[in-house]
């Protein structure tokens, strides 16, 4: 009972640690967002329409990366501070040195089926024939800073749950200063177009991966050894259990991306649009609202080690209180992103490049429509992050499924039967309504749950 007592994730007011550890992860998100904006904003200027929908096209990559990032990251990072809540402080560093690998092997096996199989997945992703040979050039560079993309994502959460978020902050902010710089240089000043985003993309990750190493090299809790490194599937096992919902939440991401694409795609060759206009918009209109929704998960995530410990220490009071004020502040952030997305999209669509009068009138009503409901997307994250805190797997898992592949997926691919290419805009607004009845059904029954624990420890 002596380390629950004494450590602060048990006993400092839970405003303030939410500061400490909620600023610096969303910093982190927004980091990992502006990596894909920087490009684009770049690639948009400098190459146009078919540049922006390349990105497009290869952002499934991407969060596939975010994915397995979260997979071994949030899980290790959970299964770490809930052993530090029970008093197995040995026990935590074996989940830090099996996820740390699993991080390494995952991403350079991803490194190279992208590599062996790049055109294909290309084309699978929803490529037009113009937009092919771009999304090669950018796609084949930037699939070699996989692995230390996943280092530097996952990685944050390992330090995070170390109590180092400050740390986790510089290493992402640090690749992206450097990617941005050289993405002027490269694109702008030397005229290299993909090739040069896709260079500074990976030149900032693997910056950004050696901090993460060097970092791992003086953990604070205890020092990793070499024993720690050794893949034990009853570590490796928790992990995935409970970095399983934050994966298949990217993972659905992902498949939504994939069938968006083809689906815009294929109803936009049949519109007034035609086939890049409605993927150059799309990728643009989610590459924003992504910055958004990483401030989001980034406040979800700050919640994680507060929730977790207390949660294996018996402090269910603190539990709800962390979520309740994540909670509040997302819903602020997202009241404020909605009005700037219904009163400003032509602005937005403007700062990555010129377009045709038919590219800024589907842009606009893209954000309009597709996103009006992002006054209340903060809770589905939040809920699903905090059933995976607690140790909830399954709940957690079921409910990152909810929106992206039990709704909308199906809707996207039903009402533009009947509504043409806005079918796809509308699926997004009935989509996110019905996930947020769910979120908030499960989490209500889970307090009151919690609030019967809380008088069965009382009692004894």
């Amino acid at each position: 009972m002596e380390q629950k007592t004494q450590n602060p994730l048990g006993t400092a007011p839970v405003s303030k640690l939410m500061v400490k550890f909620a600023i610096p992860s969303i910093i982190a998100m927004l980091v990992g967002a502006l990596y894909n904006i920087v490009d684009q904003f770049f690639i948009g200027q400098k190459v146009g329409t078919l540049g922006n929908a390349a990105t497009n096209i290869a952002f499934p990559l991407s969060t596939s990366c975010i994915a397995l990032a979260l997979l071994f990251g949030i899980g290790g990072a959970s299964c770490f501070n809930l052993a530090l809540g029970r008093g197995e402080k040995e026990k935590a560093i074996h989940f830090v040195g099996n996820a740390l690998v699993m991080l390494a092997v995952s991403g350079t096996f991803l490194c190279l089926i992208t590599q062996l199989f790049l055109t294909p997945m290309l084309i699978a992703f929803g490529a037009p024939d113009d937009v092919l040979p771009y999304a090669q050039s950018y796609v084949r560079i930037t699939a070699f800073g996989f692995p230390f993309l996943l280092l530097t994502t996952g990685g944050g959460h390992l330090m995070r749950a170390d109590g180092s978020p400050r740390m986790t902050m510089f290493c992402n902010l640090s690749g992206a200063v450097i990617n941005t710089i050289l993405d002027a240089i490269f694109v702008l000043g030397f005229e290299w177009g993909m090739e040069g985003a896709a260079l500074a993309t990976i030149i900032g990750q693997i910056f950004s991966g050696v901090l993460v190493i060097r970092y791992m090299c003086h953990f604070k809790t205890a020092p990793l050894q070499k024993k720690h490194f050794k893949v034990q599937m009853q570590y490796t096992g928790q992990i995935m259990s409970i970095g399983m919902a934050s994966f298949f939440n990217q993972l659905a991401i992902m498949l939504v991306q994939i069938v968006l694409n083809n689906s815009l795609k294929y109803y936009g060759a049949l519109s007034v649009y035609g086939e890049s206009i409605p993927l150059a918009c799309a990728g643009i209109v989610m590459k924003v609202s992504q910055l958004s929704f990483s401030v989001v998960i980034g406040i979800a995530q700050g919640t994680q080690p507060i929730e977790s410990f207390n949660y294996g220490a018996k402090n269910y009071k603190r539990v709800r209180e962390a979520y309740k004020l994540a909670c509040m502040a997302g819903g602020v952030l997202s009241l404020v992103t909605f009005a700037v997305f219904q009163l400003f999209p032509r602005q937005i669509l403007g700062l990555f490049g010129d377009g045709t009068e038919e590219y800024f009138v589907f842009g606009e009503k893209y954000f309009r429509v597709f996103l009006f409901f992002t006054i209340l997307n903060f809770l589905q994250p939040i809920t699903s992050t905090f059933f995976t805190s607690i140790g909830k797997a399954i709940k957690g898992i079921f409910l990152s499924l909810t929106r992206q592949v039990l709704f909308l997926i199906p809707l996207v691919l039903i009402l533009p039967r009947f509504m043409g290419i806005d079918g796809i805009l509308y699926a997004g607004p009935i989509s996110d309504a019905v996930a947020v009845l769910v979120a908030v059904g499960m989490v209500m029954v889970e307090f009151r749950g919690m609030r019967k624990l809380e008088r069965e420890v009382a009692e004894n």
